[in-house]
């Protein structure tokens, strides 16, 4: 029989655990995943037992007060609090989300797993490298390109063409699609992902821009668009509520519309 063995630090290990004050009312516990890939041979769940009286309503809240009160090494990204920056984006009891908006009450116990996002490179604890993520959103060129003079005023727009883009514009980049997605975590390095993917429809889609056909010569590739095959993690778990599967599949019938097969076919 084959033996396969894990890759250093896939499974982590029984780490600490941070009891609450002895008559602590309203208790949660909290198994966090702890690594810090330049000192630890393994990563390890820490345990941490909170009184949900000491802090806000959200997980962001009851992470930060873990780490000015009970533990200072734990680290993990926050800014805005309010879902809009995408920093907090982790996985929460198996599901990713962002921290500031999954509010305790809408865990399903009150012990609550809390992990990195699925698949990326851990820097520490519950900090991923997304330098890949940021990269893939950058090779789809988002930004206006325009083969007319800019404007002396804004360039102009229906009111029925600005709303092809609500359901676009609207992605912060947290990233909760893209790991979520089973083609992403086994393709990364080739398929681009949903995130990139709704962005890169968010400019396709735009009446002002006028590289369509540029944008998706770019796009036709067998990994790039392609690996999508719609199992609608992505949309699961947005925490703005967008679809990424849709616009993915936008594009899929813009690469196979007939006027596009006539254009290549006369090129």
């Amino acid at each position: 029989m084959v033996q396969l063995a894990l890759p250093r630090g896939s499974k982590p290990t029984t780490g600490k655990v941070h009891k609450a004050p002895a008559g602590a009312k309203n208790v949660k516990t909290y198994k966090v995943y702890r690594y810090d890939p330049e000192v630890d041979a393994d990563p390890r769940w820490d345990v941490y037992e909170v009184s949900a009286d000491d802090h806000g309503p959200m997980l962001l809240d009851a992470l930060i007060h873990i780490k000015n009160e009970i533990d200072p090494t734990l680290a993990f990204r926050r800014s805005c609090r309010e879902g809009i920056c995408g920093s907090c984006s982790m996985t929460i009891d198996g599901r990713n989300a962002l921290a500031c908006t999954k509010g305790m009450d809408e865990c399903s116990s009150n012990t609550i797993s809390i992990a990195p996002l699925p698949h990326q490179p851990v820097v520490k604890d519950l900090v991923t490298d997304l330098s890949l993520f940021y990269a893939q959103y950058d090779s789809i060129q988002p930004y206006l390109q325009s083969d007319e003079p800019d404007p002396e005023k804004e360039r102009l727009q229906s009111p029925e063409d600005r709303a092809k883009l609500d359901g676009l514009y609207e992605c912060i980049l947290c990233a909760c699609c893209s790991t979520s997605c089973p083609s992403y975590w086994w393709n990364q390095e080739e398929y681009i992902g949903p995130a990139a993917l709704l962005q890169s429809y968010r400019w396709i889609a735009d009446s002002r821009d006028d590289a369509t056909d540029k944008r998706l010569d770019d796009l036709e590739d067998p990994f790039k668009l392609y690996r999508c095959h719609t199992i609608m993690n992505c949309a699961q778990v947005c925490p703005k509520g967008l679809n990424p599967a849709k616009a993915i599949a936008e594009t899929k019938k813009l690469m196979v519309s007939p006027s596009r097969k006539k254009e290549k076919a006369s090129a």
